[in-house]
């Protein structure tokens, strides 16, 4: 269940030669400078598929196809509460530029420990460490 007022997103975990996308925050917005998955706001009436496929292509612009849903998290920030889904996806063409983002890098595994992510994507990277998790 979705909390009242939470900000839904929807962000992508996209693996290709055993590494996984990851995105940095422009300095001046909430959270500015840290890194996370690529993804987005929601829009009213918009399906989750709909809107990380969307969001991947303005900020990144690449096209990709939703593989499944891996992760649905809440969290409230003192100033906010965001609600976020996290699909896995594959890239059907171009490659990752930051458009909407400060950077963006492929990392494997080892390497996310690396990289300061916000706070509510700890139960993911807890996830994501796991000798069972989804790395090709």
């Amino acid at each position: 269940m979705i909390a009242p007022g939470a900000i839904e997103v929807a962000a992508a975990l996209i693996f290709r030669d055993g590494k996984l996308l990851i995105t940095q925050r422009h300095r001046h917005a909430h959270l500015g400078g840290l890194w996370e998955f690529p993804g987005g706001k929601r829009e009213p009436g918009e399906t989750w598929e709909v809107c990380v496929i969307r969001e991947i292509q303005e900020e990144l612009g690449v096209t990709m196809v939703v593989n499944s849903q891996f992760a649905e998290i809440t969290h409230a920030y003192p100033e906010k509460t965001v609600h976020l889904k996290f699909f896995t996806g594959t890239l059907l063409a171009g490659e990752p530029r930051p458009l909407g983002c400060a950077a963006c890098r492929w990392v494997n595994q080892s390497e996310l420990a690396d990289f300061p992510f916000p706070a509510a994507d700890a139960q993911l990277l807890e996830k994501l460490k796991s000798p069972h998790s989804v790395w090709a």
